[in-house]
């Protein structure tokens, strides 16, 4: 494929879905420690219903009121969790199951009993995305990312996904020793002042923006993957959290990147006439790293947290 092709076509949806699941990486690394993995796949399954209400109540699909309403409903969701843990006195596993499940099947009931289907609002937008749709129309090649014309006409996606990725870096690097701290010895975190509560919630606040940035473009099934199926798998690679982090992004990289080229040559390569969902198939190779390093990695036999940090 020429540059004049690949650029318009593929560029764009290639860098969405790889800052989308680098952005969704990230925090997974320490939900997965945590033991709170779960927590990304109740944030990508209770935005829906968010998102539902956002266009409801302004009849448009646009950006903002779309965020909001994504956000509003994640930390709905989280307070849910959290009131039917303390007062239930139960699992935490089981409340989150309780919320999401419910949540996320009233989004599909209003999306079912609503007319969304003039804005591509529909049950399959919201579980695969819209990925292999963003193309550049404005690209006429390499020179075109030199072309502030042509920049003007990016998806609107890239920027807010980049802008999410980078804010997620930020975070992580600027509590990163508090966040190591909490992760392995919260009761020891708590006597030097850190404030553990507060940490946890910005944590969870911070997987529910990447989440929803992520969720418009690349639909629940990559967040929920990407937030689970890396930090898993460079859990196995290592017993160092630092190190932990740069295989979860090296990971999350190479399942976006080679799931979207086998997306949409691999049925071509097998002898097939159409391509796949570009979301389904990076979420199955991240399924296949995570089963690779479970059998493979170095550290795939230890069990609980990693010794040195």
């Amino acid at each position: 494929m020429s540059g004049e092709e690949f650029v318009p076509l593929s560029l764009t949806p290639l860098l969405i879905g790889t800052f989308a699941a680098i952005a969704c990486a990230l925090p997974g690394n320490f939900l997965v420690l945590r033991k709170q993995a779960l927590i990304g796949d109740a944030i990508s399954h209770v935005v829906l219903p968010g998102i539902v209400v956002a266009f409801l109540l302004t009849g448009a699909i646009s950006t903002w009121p779309m965020m909001l309403g994504a956000a509003g409903a994640a930390v709905v969701a989280v307070v849910m969790i959290e009131a039917i843990r303390r007062l239930g006195q139960i699992e935490p596993g089981a409340a989150m199951g309780v919320v999401f499940t419910t949540m996320f099947a009233g989004g599909v009931l209003l999306l079912e009993q609503t007319d969304t289907s003039t804005v591509h609002l529909d049950v399959e937008h919201a579980l695969y995305g819209n990925l292999e749709s963003l193309i550049w129309l404005d690209a006429a090649g390499w020179s075109s990312l030199l072309d502030v014309q042509a920049l003007a006409g990016l998806p609107p996606e890239l920027p807010r996904i980049a802008l999410t990725m980078v804010g997620v870096i930020l975070f992580t690097w600027l509590f990163w020793r508090p966040l190591k701290i909490s992760t392995f010895d919260e009761g020891f975190a708590r006597t030097i002042g850190i404030r553990t509560g507060v940490l946890g919630m910005a944590l969870v606040i911070t997987a529910a923006i990447a989440a929803v940035a992520a969720f418009d473009a690349v639909g629940s099934i990559i967040v929920i993957a990407m937030f689970i199926c890396p930090p898993a798998a460079a859990r196995m690679m290592t017993n160092r959290l630092e190190t932990q982090i740069v295989w979860s992004v090296l990971f999350a990289t190479i399942s976006a990147i080679s799931g979207y080229v086998l997306a949409g040559y691999g049925p071509l390569w097998l002898g097939g006439a159409d391509a796949v969902s570009a979301a389904g198939m990076i979420a199955t190779i991240s399924g296949l790293l995570l089963a690779l390093t479970a059998v493979l990695g170095p550290c795939r036999t230890r069990s609980g947290a990693p010794s040195q940090v």
